[in-house]
């Protein structure tokens, strides 16, 4: 969430809104900003820092993408969803 949120302050006004849904199996988390442009990877360098956003989102990210949203666009990416204790409570609003 932390690399999706630190691109929309970094490369546009900042973030709208953040969503955030888990089903049993998935966390997807949505970040909005006002800028039409999608992501896109940057060059980087080992010794530049910068740019390496998007590289760590393909790493960790089970699949992300960008739609366009109003005059801006909504970033997403799935994870796999946090594992919980078996005899965890479930959290409110819980839907598996």
């Amino acid at each position: 969430m932390s690399e999706i949120v630190t691109n929309a302050c970094l490369h546009t006004q900042g973030p709208q809104e953040l969503a955030l849904t888990c089903t049993s199996n998935r966390l997807r988390i949505e970040v909005t900003d006002g800028s039409p442009v999608p992501p896109r990877p940057r060059p980087s360098a080992a010794t530049v820092p910068g740019g390496h956003g998007l590289i760590v989102l393909r790493r960790l990210a089970r699949r992300w993408g960008s739609v366009p949203r109003g005059t801006g666009k909504t970033v997403w990416a799935e994870v796999a969803a946090p594992q919980r204790s078996p005899d965890a409570p479930d959290p409110p609003g819980w839907r598996p």
